[in-house]
């Protein structure tokens, strides 16, 4: 057991995820906070968060350039309401603070790898398709009203979604020539404007193919269950491409920490129970896995206790038990002995246990005994 991170890293790993069980309790945000610090002393130049990639573009601008505000990015860089967080707003801060004054090739960066998504919603792909667009002096049709496919009707009831319409269709194509273009116009673009301009036009334009995907994926005619696991995988797919996307944006400066949610950085098939269905998908993490090997590990989060989600103390016989025995604070180990799965929580609290399975797919546990 350890507390220094440092020990869990290896020579091949690249890209090393950090799990948490929980977004709800605070804690976990702040010790991140600690860890990526400690990180950056063995060579860390980045960090990934489970955040709107194109929207993180904003914190990336502030952190390492200056441009704007804390209260601006934190408003309008964060999605699914992250910008409110303390101890997001904490990380902005402490990597500006880094960044004040150092040669741009050892600046620290940010990164969001989330589509733009909500669980009942996806946005239109207007802006992200004109903003390629925009970038290659291209007129595009116009898209029509975006409420079209900004309402959760068009993703929870498929007879009204628009994502396998005729011009969901032709947006497609769109999207890929744009692509295309991109792509085959590249010298001369970057020359033009530069690479960071070039890349922040392909990751609109990605972002753009990512919610057309995802509207499709709403649209299909299958069994529900398979209906709404595809919705789950094709955002963790989009994560971990987004993800790769990053890494070869970082490879030359050094690791990347990513930072999300256990389920979407585990190694195991992911599952989940909802209105009486079964719903299974592979998450980021299992992809990133199966196409980095040894240069992905992961540390997935477990909790003690917490008074934000009234959570109690762990029961005996428990991993979460054990593991309290173990660390009074918090701490970071890679061998947890069997147990049983807390059956203390409930769904309002956003709060998963440690099983077998995650704890076998795992290359270590950080446990954090309470939010304090």
């Amino acid at each position: 057991m350890s507390q220094d991170i440092r020990d869990f890293l290896t020579p091949s790993c690249t890209l090393l995820g950090l799990g948490e069980p929980t977004h709800r309790e605070p804690g976990f945000g702040f010790l991140r906070n600690d860890l990526f610090t400690a990180l950056v002393r063995a060579g860390f130049r980045s960090i990934a968060v489970e955040t709107d990639r194109v929207a993180a573009l904003a914190v990336d601008d502030f952190v390492r350039d200056g441009i704007g505000t804390v209260d601006d990015v934190l408003r309008v860089g964060f999605s699914h309401g992250f910008g409110a967080l303390e101890p997001n707003r904490e990380l902005v801060v402490r990597l500006r603070a880094y960044n004040e004054g150092r040669p741009a090739g050892e600046r620290l960066s940010f990164h969001g790898f989330d589509a733009p998504t909500e669980n009942t919603t996806a946005p239109s792909p207007r802006s992200y398709l004109s903003y390629a667009a925009d970038y290659l002096g291209l007129d595009i049709a116009d898209f029509g009203p975006d409420d079209r496919w900004d309402r959760p009707e068009a993703i929870l009831d498929v007879t009204r979604s628009i994502g396998d319409s005729a011009e969901a269709a032709r947006l497609r194509a769109l999207a890929d020539d744009l692509l295309g273009t991109l792509h085959a116009r590249a010298p001369e673009l970057i020359a033009a404007t530069s690479r960071a301009a070039w890349h922040r036009a392909r990751t609109h334009l990605t972002a753009g193919i990512g919610v057309l995907r995802y509207h499709r994926q709403a649209a299909r005619r299958v069994e529900e269950s398979a209906r709404i696991s595809g919705l789950l995988a094709t955002r963790d797919s989009i994560m971990a491409q987004n993800l790769l996307d990053i890494r070869g944006l970082e490879e030359d400066r050094g690791p990347t920490l990513v930072c999300a949610d256990n389920g979407h950085l585990q190694r195991n098939p992911s599952s989940m129970r909802m209105a009486g269905m079964e719903l299974g998908w592979w998450s980021a993490g299992a992809i990133l896995d199966a196409l980095l090997g040894a240069r992905y590990r992961v540390l997935l989060g477990s909790l003690g206790s917490s008074a934000t989600l009234g959570l109690g103390a762990p029961e005996p016989g428990t991993y979460e038990h054990a593991l309290r025995r173990r660390f009074p604070a918090w701490g970071l180990t890679t061998t947890v002995a069997p147990a049983l799965t807390r059956t203390d929580t409930r769904p309002d609290q956003g709060y998963a246990p440690l099983d077998q399975p995650l704890i076998e797919a795992a290359d270590g546990v950080l446990y954090l005994d309470s939010g304090r």
